[in-house]
């Protein structure tokens, strides 16, 4: 399109494109992030079971007198531990959150632009999931 300054402007099509390309980048990103994080929650929360279960009976023991007092300090060390997993999953349970609320404000953002009324192009990667 020109105008009378000589100046041209992009074809709309072609500004599409980028944009698609970019909220795809975006989209892409976002996924492998929390991938990431699940990935990293469901090993804690493996460890953090046998954790748990390993002061459980440690305790037990103790109580039962089938192991010393003086593994007291395993017991505490175990139960730091516990505490830390507990904080840790917290934190990544947020920034799983965190993860869909991004995906979730790029697909606005997809849909705000108007791209997904046009027909020639694919929303971005995994558009519409939250």
């Amino acid at each position: 399109m020109a105008s009378i300054f000589g100046f041209r402007s992009r074809d709309p099509a072609r500004d599409r494109q980028a944009d698609i390309a970019r909220l795809d980048r975006l989209a892409k990103l976002f996924e492998q992030i929390a991938a990431e994080i699940k990935a990293e929650k469901t090993g804690l929360e493996s460890r953090y079971r046998k954790t748990a279960t390993n002061a459980a009976f440690l305790v037990e023991a103790m109580e039962n007198g089938s192991a010393s007092e003086k593994r007291s300090s395993e017991v505490s060390a175990l139960t730091q531990s516990i505490l830390n997993c507990e904080r840790r999953i917290a934190a990544l349970s947020r920034q799983d959150g965190l993860m869909k609320e991004l995906r979730h404000s790029l697909d606005m953002v997809f849909d705000e632009d108007g791209a997904s009324d046009s027909a020639d192009f694919a929303r971005p990667a995994g558009a519409g999931r939250a």
